[in-house]
């Protein structure tokens, strides 16, 4: 009896002469240059253009985000470019648009910008970071986003940890210790969500660490809006404060010192740092179980699904865990 081969990625359709004549169909000229750049999500390079110098171009994901979800992003960049704040903003065609479709691919452009990791161990690169912050979050509170979650104990904690269990990932023999610990670190994270009181929720960039920041000559930038959200405006600023204890303690009083110039902080969201931090890790092992039918991720994640990477994340639970019980960071002297 034969099989038939497995049907290939989407992605694996995407060849340079496919992205050309994307970026042709949208009325671009690419000049033949096209270089592939880190990205696992989406697929995402530099192009060259003729007489335009280079742009970067993302192919989206297919079935990730809605069209109308991908459009409030754009629209989120638009908002903050209106209002001065560096960002890289998607190019638009003759017409407006942002969003370009070409053989069941959905794609966008957006300039080109140089610039150097962030020094954020500097004490004025963390307080300019905080300000940025802030200036986006200012823009951030004006409206909100309709069709794009939010980031909270149920969609980022119990439907992905449900997921995860129900997947078949985790080898029998470790799966109800996994289990338990799952279980745990959701009752504390509903706990903490529960007795910090009202919280307000903006759009936020939800992915601001380190990575996705650019040091420029003007200051800094964020990068990378495609996993933006509604959530609690610590979500942009915890991820930031690196090293142990004491250097967090030290990056969180200045990112908020910093933002404090431009928006007023809600010291009580100091208490959801690590509930957001472990929402984090069950909504990244989910993001990387969802993602083994494609073939660049076995490539870069050779050990998920290894008895091993199990063993970790069980430990990383009951880890947050005991963090989660824990006092507050504190920013008092």
């Amino acid at each position: 009896m034969s099989h038939s081969p497995p049907d290939p990625h989407p992605f694996e359709t995407l060849t340079p002469d496919l992205i050309g004549d994307a970026l042709e169909s949208a009325g671009w000229l690419p000049d033949g240059r096209i270089m592939a750049l880190n990205s696992y999500e989406n697929r995402v390079f530099q192009v060259g253009l003729e007489d335009d110098g280079f742009a970067i171009a993302k192919f989206y994901r297919p079935g990730r985000w809605s069209d109308e979800a991908i459009l409030e992003e754009h629209l989120f960049l638009k908002d903050l470019q209106e209002a001065e704040i560096p960002v890289a903003p998607m190019l638009e065609d003759g017409e407006g648009n942002t969003l370009f479709y070409f053989a069941d691919f959905r794609f966008s452009l957006s300039p080109r910008i140089g610039g150097r990791p962030p020094e954020t161990e500097d004490l004025d690169t963390l307080e300019s970071l905080g300000r940025l912050v802030a200036r986006i979050h200012a823009v951030g509170k004006l409206r909100p986003f309709h069709h794009r979650p939010s980031i909270d104990p149920m969609t980022y904690g119990h439907a992905p940890g449900q997921r995860i269990l129900e997947g078949g990932f985790i080898p029998s023999n470790l799966l109800t210790s996994y289990h338990e610990a799952l279980e745990s670190a959701l009752a504390s994270i509903d706990e903490v969500f529960a007795t910090a009181g009202p919280i307000s929720s903006i759009r936020v960039h939800a992915d601001a660490y380190p990575g996705n920041i650019l040091a420029t000559p003007e200051g800094p930038l964020l990068l990378d809006f495609d996993d933006a959200r509604m959530g609690p405006r610590v979500q942009d600023l915890w991820m930031l404060a690196q090293g142990d204890e004491a250097d967090r303690r030290m990056a969180l009083m200045t990112l908020i010192e910093g933002y404090d110039t431009f928006e007023n902080f809600d010291l009580r969201e100091l208490r959801l740092i690590e509930p957001l931090r472990t929402l984090r890790l069950i909504h990244y092992t989910e993001w990387l179980s969802a993602r083994t039918q494609d073939p660049a991720f076995p490539r870069a994640f050779p050990d998920f699904g290894t008895p091993a990477y199990w063993v970790e994340r069980t430990h990383e639970l009951l880890n947050q865990v005991e963090r989660m019980a824990q006092p507050p960071v504190s920013l008092l002297p």
